[in-house]
């Protein structure tokens, strides 16, 4: 008879354990005191969707789409897949619910959990967790500012250090096509130097072809023409005008012109930030303008700008630079009784400090009390309270300090309140 399995985590997925609970409540707990002054409103969609609303969003001839996609048959033949990007769910929300009947534009955030079928390595997950915000129904450069400002002060305000800004504008729908000849042109005559993926995109879609990270590809790539010299008079204003309003509060930003991000939707704006590390896999986020999507969706013309954190690269990242996260978790008071007379009575008096707010641990079995004393120090809790017979008697408790090892005896109800106060 076979033996039963030993069961593992999936391939490019992780268990996040109670100790890093911290650092997970610190990003998201962040995230959200960011994105409220900025005024954005949390939106939560589907962990699935219509799989064409990924190919028709993201683009077909993205790897996203032609490699990474978890995508499945239903029990009634619909083809769904797993979310593999924000974005193209959340334009699917504002046109189903009638948001351009809101005041524009609508500013949405998001926590929310993706899927690609990519090779797990360093800060790169199958199932991975984002913090994004999209703004739909503005065109102006001061939105795409005020995007990238948001980004900035949410990693700033985390403590991340030495970060910078790279931003690149790849044009419109008229002035772009010409770019794209050129891009043609350029890498035809360099097509046995790339790799296959690019000779591919060199056919499909050219301008990913800088987005390659294989070393094979990087001479091209580096000798390609820039995007940001064949821009349109709009296009090369608006660029103007964002880079104008970043230097005017002094964010460290970094032209980049090989900067095209992964998907197909962006449009003019697109930007990354980067820790002091190098790397093809360091961005702790980035985004983009894209003005086109929402027609490719169906809906009216109607612009929109958005970016993406890669939460567990960021929370990587908050270790690496050793910043100092509070803890959480951590119960003010521990219960513990000794003989089974005090057991309810400590079990009632645990449930009475935590409907008063004091968050508690309580003995819940027969220990020693050196036993349960040396948990309530390893739990970390301020105070510990002890019932045992003679407390039962009396109706007090044993109050102890854990921080300075002194205790004294009170009544209950005293106790409590005075422990009320000390937790302020």
């Amino acid at each position: 008879m076979r033996g039963i399995p030993v069961y593992q985590a999936p391939r490019g997925t992780q268990d996040v354990l109670p100790e890093d609970e911290k650092y997970w409540r610190y990003v998201e707990e962040t995230a959200v005191k960011l994105a409220g002054q900025f005024g954005y409103g949390l939106i939560r969609t589907p962990t699935f969707e219509d799989t064409s609303l990924f190919v028709r969003g993201v683009g077909e001839s993205t790897d996203i789409v032609t490699k990474e996609m978890y995508t499945f048959e239903d029990k009634g033949g619909e083809s769904l897949t797993l979310r593999p990007e924000g974005t193209a769910p959340v334009l699917r929300a504002y046109l189903e619910h009638g948001m351009a009947n809101r005041p524009q534009p609508v500013k949405m955030y998001y926590l929310m959990s993706m899927y690609r079928y990519d090779r797990p390595q360093a800060g790169r997950f199958r199932e991975f967790n984002q913090f994004g915000v999209e703004v739909v129904g503005d065109a102006s450069p001061g939105v795409d500012a005020e995007v990238i400002l948001l980004l900035w002060r949410f990693l700033e305000a985390l403590g991340l250090k030495g970060l910078t800004i790279q931003l690149n504008s790849i044009g419109c729908p008229r002035c772009r096509p010409r770019y794209l000849e050129l891009l043609v042109h350029h890498f035809t005559q360099h097509r046995m130097q790339l790799c296959h993926d690019c000779q591919r995109r060199l056919e499909v879609n050219p301008l990913r072809l800088l987005d390659c990270k294989n070393e094979q590809c990087q001479p091209a790539i580096l000798a390609a023409p820039a995007s940001a010299d064949h821009l349109c008079d709009d296009c090369r204003q608006h660029f103007v005008d964002v880079r104008g309003m970043l230097e005017a509060i002094e964010l460290p930003v970094v032209l980049n012109p090989r900067l095209v991000r992964g998907l197909d939707y962006y449009t003019r704006t697109v930007f990354e930030v980067y820790p002091p590390v190098e790397g093809a896999q360091a961005a702790l986020g980035g985004g983009g303008r894209y003005d086109g999507l929402m027609e490719q969706l169906g809906g009216k013309p109607t612009p929109g700008i958005g970016f993406a954190t890669g939460i567990e690269r960021i929370i990587q990242n908050i270790k690496n630079q050793g910043i100092a996260v509070p803890e959480v978790g951590k119960p003010f008071l521990y219960v513990a009784y000794l003989g089974e007379a005090a057991r309810l009575p400590a079990f009632e008096l645990a449930d009475q400090a935590r409907r008063m707010g004091i968050p508690t641990v309580a003995t819940l079995g027969p220990r020693s009390m050196k036993a349960q004393m040396k948990l309530a120090n390893n739990l970390g809790a301020r105070f510990a309270f002890i019932l045992a017979e003679q407390e039962i008697e009396a109706g007090t408790v044993t109050v102890r300090d854990m921080a300075r090892s002194t205790q004294w005896q009170e009544p209950r109800a005293s106790a409590l309140e005075h422990l009320l106060q000390a937790k302020g």
